[in-house]
């Protein structure tokens, strides 16, 4: 049997893409197990953005605010099948970096693994300020300083992150089931109070509570669409379950699982919870800086409700600050693997943890600490809308990356995954559409996404800075290192 020179290269690309999976891979303990992947999926679409977010957003967009998180809520979900397909072609801790790099190239796995880190370290600036804001709201640590409750946070995270993959797949199993027993109960006593139609704050709930505050559009249609692109958002560290997958036993039989579960608790706790919500009390009870169920639970007469909604956004601030230290280490240890960050970032410690890449993480987030003290909150707002940019950037990558796949699956170059995109390649081309209408729609969000939509040439050449950097130092872009 003879080979022909264009076989003989693409079998030759395709082991190169093999050792670059391979020792992305090396080193990392498969110690995450069913449920810690569970929940990770649906903690990482359950956040601060519902829990504290919703009561501003209800406000711009009233009872519409239901159809703004059932569309993005879709996108999501669409993001994440297109990662479950990459992850049961063939699972991998460096996620949609080692993809991207065999599909797309190394440049591609270079801006999206930083793209990525972008958009974790200016939330984990933003995290480690919350928590210690939320810390602060009881009395009894009234009169400890807040950088203290910072570095407090910062330190326990930290050390959780360094001493192995099921420590923080443990106590992010845990953080995941307080958010949803909270929303849970909260859909439990809503639901009953509809149904008996008891009053909260003198109201009676029911749809008449919609059709006399303004309709499903109170401020128009318009005010609705543009929310979609702070409502989409909500939806970030939705694609942690694919990094979570390079470091699960049997990834090819939980992952598929996991995805599929997310859409129907997005439906369920998010879009359930929002009309609820304005069936219960009219829209417009609901404000900025108050969680929209303290207000509930307050208006019922619930002592206690403010403390204990307050532990719940804390618990969901430690989550994502646990999450963002825990991916930042495995992106980062893969773009150094590639040749696309500093050697050191590869190194492993006798935990199976890349914590030179995890400690450069820490770094930025001390920085961050150091911040807080120095700049007024509207910063904060800006330092959030850069990161959006993060998001868009990683969700992307991960599309084009499984539209690339599937191309390879319909030349039979690669074999079915047993878990194709729905509607594939039709929806990965929506999908990428709509990332594309959010990121326009940034622009005329004045003044954090104006000015986060104009800092993209700014990023772009820091990026290519970056890029060239490397080169000049020896370590070329594209290669596998050695470094374990």
């Amino acid at each position: 049997m003879t080979i022909s020179p264009d076989d003989q290269e693409t079998l030759q690309e395709r082991a190169v893409d093999d050792g670059h999976h391979r020792v992305s891979n090396e080193g990392y303990q498969k110690d995450l197990s069913q449920r810690h992947v569970q929940m990770i999926a649906i903690g990482g679409a359950i956040g601060t953005g519902l829990f504290l977010g919703a009561g501003s957003r209800l406000q711009i967009a009233g009872p519409s605010l239901a159809i703004s998180y059932a569309i993005c809520g879709l996108c999501a979900f669409m993001i994440l099948r297109a990662m479950g397909e990459l992850v049961m072609y063939r699972p991998s801790s460096g996620s949609f970096v080692t993809y991207a790099r065999e599909f797309l190239g190394e440049g591609a796995a270079y801006a999206a693994g930083w793209f990525f880190f972008l958009n974790w370290a200016m939330t984990g600036i933003v995290d480690i300020t919350a928590i210690a804001l939320y810390i602060h709201y009881w009395p009894v640590f009234g009169g400890v300083p807040q950088w203290i409750l910072a570095l407090g946070a910062l330190v326990v995270v930290g050390a959780v992150n360094l001493t192995g993959v099921r420590y923080f797949g443990e106590i992010e199993f845990w953080f995941s089931l307080i958010k949803v027993l909270t929303l849970v109960v909260f859909l439990a006593v809503g639901g009953f109070v509809l149904f008996s139609g008891t009053h909260v704050g003198g109201y009676t709930p029911g749809l008449h509570l919609i059709t006399q505050s303004g309709g499903l559009f109170p401020h128009g249609m318009v005010a609705s669409l543009m929310l979609i692109q702070g409502v989409v958002f909500a939806y970030a560290a939705t694609e942690l379950i694919g990094v979570a997958a390079g470091e699960c036993h049997d990834a090819k039989s939980v992952v598929p699982r996991a995805i599929n579960s997310v859409i129907w608790r997005i439906i369920l706790f998010y879009v359930g919870s929002i009309v609820l919500l304005v069936l219960v009390l009219p829209w417009s009870s609901y404000h900025e800086g108050e969680s929209p169920f303290v207000t509930f639970f307050s208006r019922l007469g619930l002592p206690g409700a403010d403390s204990i909604m307050n532990f719940v956004v804390l618990t969901a601030a430690l989550s994502s600050l646990n999450s963002g230290l825990y991916s930042t280490g495995r992106i980062l240890r893969a773009l150094s693997l590639g040749g696309s960050a500093p050697g050191a970032m590869s190194k492993m410690n006798r935990h199976a943890v890349p914590y030179v890449a995890i400690g450069t993480t820490l770094v930025i987030y001390l920085i961050g600490v150091l911040l807080n003290y120095f700049y007024p909150t509207q910063v904060f707002e800006i330092v959030l809308s850069i990161s959006s940019l993060g998001i868009l950037g990683t969700w992307a990558c991960i599309v084009m990356c499984q539209l690339k796949l599937h191309k390879a699956i319909r030349l039979g170059k690669v074999a079915p995954t047993g878990f194709a995109m729905p509607f594939a390649p039709y929806s990965g081309w929506l999908t990428l559409a709509f990332l594309a209408l959010v990121l326009v729609m940034m622009a005329f969000d004045y003044p954090s996404g104006t000015i986060s939509v104009a800092c993209i040439p700014l990023l772009a050449l820091i990026f290519f800075a970056g890029w060239f950097l490397l080169k000049r130092t020896g370590k070329q872009p594209g290669t596998v290192s050695d470094e374990k």
